[in-house]
């Protein structure tokens, strides 16, 4: 449409209203006000409400469109500021028609401004083509001359769709322009530089994540973080301290400092980051040397299952071939690094630096994550370099047979208050569950698994002998690409054969103890399984075997769903037979995320994830990867349990919090991470509720971050007095604002930071990190200066409790002794 049949309809006899649809956790959400156009306001404030629920949007009932019908607009409050009854009536069905069209092309966020409803103007041709029929005046009769009658024109849109959905229209035109798939843009206002656009085809190409935004290129300090979480926290410290050195009068240019932000994950190959450091390598060398040199900070938490050695190759053979650019350019590099074969990949780098002549500054888990921010800004002093004892990968795991007692000599004493009160041994007996309402892991929890995760599998095993449970955590493996097989698998020393079922209500039935599922699918298939899991309920006789019942359940999963009829024979009961489901993969959409949620919500299961590694209970239980390797559960004495319970929404910086947390107290009851999406299946309250209500824990920490809102549910909570222990926070994601000023202040337009996690993007002010760490604050919750402060602050809450009485340190023992792992050992 040209300019000037836009004046002319802005010409006519009128109408804008403002008009806008956005997704929430339960409901999808219509604002609607009457006035709309560019001096629209404050829609939050002024426009009516309406919420259509995922409940309604799941059901299939025929007088309802998408969850939503005429005569329910019609009967809300949404449209009573428009006078003219047919207008209220033709913006109910669009309303209808466009909710619809959201809901099924996965739109995450439609906003139309204006909305106009005019007479239409056309040529005689125009209407010889046009229908008559559906066209009323604003008396609602049928108008024999077109020019006559009402039209809805769209003036302006801005839309946003779930990428993650993209999988689901590939095969189809929908999300198609011209016959060619929608591509996605940058963020608003900024324009992609060909380094960005290479990583982005990397990412696209593998299922680890491989994130580059660019800055500042003339920035000093360049960081390769391992993990979405890590990212962001690297990147709010170098921002925090930046502005600092800044505020003192020394050489930092503040924020502008970071030249940029990225993150690589999942487990990348050696070519993938190969190839990431090589493009960040190439930018950072560009250009003539900075007069102060520059940092490379090469940073990550303890990772739960990356080889963290096989990773390092890549990097390696980067900082070799650019040895001369490095060196010319006066930079020095900072790593700080856990989790598998972590000791053979410091070692490979510590030896690098003396082999290029480049000042390489290497650490562990025993180093607070965020030291070497503090060092490459010269805040901190940087430690001399101890012999290790540890010469290769076979050495370091040898320390996985040790004794438990053995593996904690790093951990620093506690000033405990004087224990008068008598506390039991440390044995299995010792980890009997505090009776409460909603127990989630006990010794005696059994799981399936979905997927043919051997490692994960082997890590839950290992993890279970160390913590002297008396019998496996996994009771079964679902695989439905082979029949039903058996897999050998290590119990200590002992082999152990646990059963693989092509079916899961095979698996189901057979064990009916489990219940937990790990759900280790891909991203497009992680719902259906999920699906089908919640839709079983437990079993409790033999009678379905009797009856054959087990093959009927194969074939109509459904029927075993709805059948309540032999209740009271004992065959079926009105509750699931699975209580608990984690969902390791990321990328689900969110339409299908919300429908998941709304069905747990319905069968009472509890969902964490998507997108995370799990959770664990120590000496109790883990998810899958969780808690990495058996010689980090030792060194963090996740075998048995400590007094502090945390929640966090990031999976790889879970790990950090199992290191940070057993340095500075007596260690970990239990630990989840419920996933970096905008909605993830639990929240950070469903959690604390359960921590509130158990006495054997005796503070909380929550590792909150940018976007979303799940944080203030906490904040009400304490303001009702619904949580009353002790709780330290902390959101990440603070750099975001801070990032964003500083580019708008310059002119690069590079706009809001979208950071590792799906769900890390503010949309709105109080979504930011700073406004969520500042809400949690004024309620009395203890959060830091920043991320790099977190352990202190950990330490002197626990000191305080144990001080006051309110809290006994719960006693240590010896693990387990776990055999080697010689795969990790070649």
């Amino acid at each position: 449409m040209g300019l000037d049949e836009i004046n002319f309809l802005l010409s006519l006899k009128s109408e804008e209203y403002y008009l806008c649809i956005y997704t929430q956790r339960y409901s999808n959400v219509v604002l609607f006000h009457h006035t709309g156009g560019v001096d629209v306001g404050d829609v939050d404030s002024k426009a009516k409400r309406y919420e259509i629920s995922i409940e309604n949007i799941m059901k299939s009932d025929p007088g309802l469109k998408a969850g939503c019908s005429t005569e329910h607009i019609l009967q809300s409050s949404l449209l009573s500021g428009v006078r003219c009854p047919k207008r209220v009536r033709m913006l109910a069905d669009f309303i209808v028609e466009l909710h619809a069209v959201f809901d099924k092309l996965y739109f995450t966020y439609l906003e139309i401004n204006p909305l106009v409803i005019c007479k239409w103007n056309m040529s005689s041709n125009e209407i010889n083509r046009c229908s008559k029929n559906h066209i009323t005046n604003d008396n609602g009769q049928h108008m024999d001359d077109i020019n006559d009658q009402l039209y809805i024109h769209i003036l302006d849109v801005a839309a946003k769709l779930d990428q993650c959905a993209e999988h689901l229209f590939s095969s189809s035109l929908e999300w198609s322009v011209n016959g060619k798939m929608l591509e996605f843009p940058c963020g608003f206002g900024k324009t992609e530089s060909k380094e960005e656009a290479y990583i982005a085809k990397l990412d696209a190409r593998t299922g680890a994540s491989l994130k580059l935004t660019i800055l500042n290129p003339n920035g000093r300090i360049w960081t390769m973080s391992a993990g979405g979480g890590a990212s962001v926290i690297y990147a709010d410290t170098i921002c925090e301290l930046a502005e600092r050195v800044k505020a003192a009068g020394g050489t930092s240019q503040g924020v502008r400092d970071l030249a940029n932000y990225g993150e690589y994950s999942g487990a990348p190959s050696e070519e993938l980051t190969y190839e990431y450091s090589k493009t960040i390598l190439k930018l950072m060398t560009s250009g003539e040397p900075h007069p102060d040199g520059k940092v490379l900070l090469i940073g990550g938490g303890i990772a739960n299952f990356t080889n963290v050695a096989a990773t390092f190759k890549g990097i390696v053979r980067t900082l070799t071939e650019f040895k001369e650019q490095l060196q010319k350019h006066k930079i020095r590099i900072f790593v700080r690094r856990a989790g598998p074969n972590y000791q053979e990949g410091l070692r490979v780098m510590r030896d690098l630096g003396h082999t290029i002549n480049v000042p390489i500054y290497v650490f562990g888990p025993e180093t607070h994550m965020t030291a070497i921010v503090s060092m490459a800004f010269g805040l901190r002093g940087i430690p001399s370099p101890k012999p290790s004892k540890i010469t290769s990968s076979s050495d370091a795991l040898t320390l996985c047979s040790c004794s438990g007692s053995s593996c904690r000599d790093h951990v620093p004493s506690l000033n405990m208050a004087s224990q008068n009160v008598k506390i039991s041994e440390c044995t299995t007996s010792n980890h009997r569950e505090t009776s409460y309402k909603e127990t989630l892991f006990t010794v005696e929890t059994k799981c399936l698994i979905w997927g043919l995760q051997v490692k994960a599998v082997q890590s839950m095993l290992d993890f279970d002998y160390a913590s002297h449970r008396t019998s496996p955590s996994v009771a079964a493996l679902i695989y439905p690409f082979s029949d039903d097989h058996q897999l050998k698998f290590y119990w200590g020393a002992k082999e152990l054969f646990l059963p693989v079922y092509k079916h899961m209500l095979n698996a189901m039935y057979k064990h009916p103890d489990a219940h937990i599922l790990v759900n280790f699918a891909s991203l497009r298939v992680a719902y259906d399984i999920c699906m089908e899991a919640m839709q079983v309920d437990y079993i409790s006789s033999d009678r379905n075997k009797q009856n054959g019942y087990i093959k009927h359940m194969h074939n109509d999963a459904s029927t075993h769903q709805t059948d309540h009829s032999n209740n009271n024979s004992g065959v079926l009961t009105n509750t699931t037979q699975i209580k608990c489901i984690a969902i390791i993969a990321e990328g689900i959409p969110e339409n299908l995320t919300r429908r998941l949620i709304q069905r747990s919500k319905e069968r009472n299961i509890l969902l964490i994830g998507p997108a995370t590694v799990g959770g664990l209970k120590a000496g109790c239980f883990k998810i899958g990867n969780s808690g990495g390797m058996t010689d980090n559960i030792l060194s963090s004495r996740l075998y048995r349990p400590g007094s502090v319970a945390y929640v966090s929404r990031s999976g790889g910086m879970s790990n950090e919090l199992n290191n940070i947390i057993s340095m500075n107290s007596d260690g970990v009851y239990e630990g989840v991470a419920i996933g970096g999406d905008r909605f993830p299946g639990s929240t950070f309250l469903d959690h604390i509720l359960r921590y509130e209500s158990n006495p054997e824990i005796g503070m909380i920490v929550v590792l909150g971050e940018v976007g979303g809102v799940e944080e203030y549910a906490l904040v009400e909570a304490v303001k009702l007095g619904k949580i009353k222990k002790p709780i330290v926070a902390w959101c990440i994601g603070s750099c975001g604002e801070l990032l964003s000023a500083a580019n708008s202040n310059d002119g690069t337009g590079s706009g809001s930071i979208q950071f590792g996690h799906a769900g890390a993007c503010a949309n709105s002010l109080e979504e930011t990190a700073t406004a969520k760490n500042r809400a949690l604050a004024k309620v009395g919750i203890h959060v830091p200066e920043s991320f790099d402060e977190l352990d202190l602050l950990i330490r002197r809450v626990f000191d305080e409790l144990v001080r006051r009485g309110q809290l006994i340190p719960k006693p240590d023992c010896s693990a387990r002794t776990v055999p080697m792992d010689y795969e990790w050992a070649k």
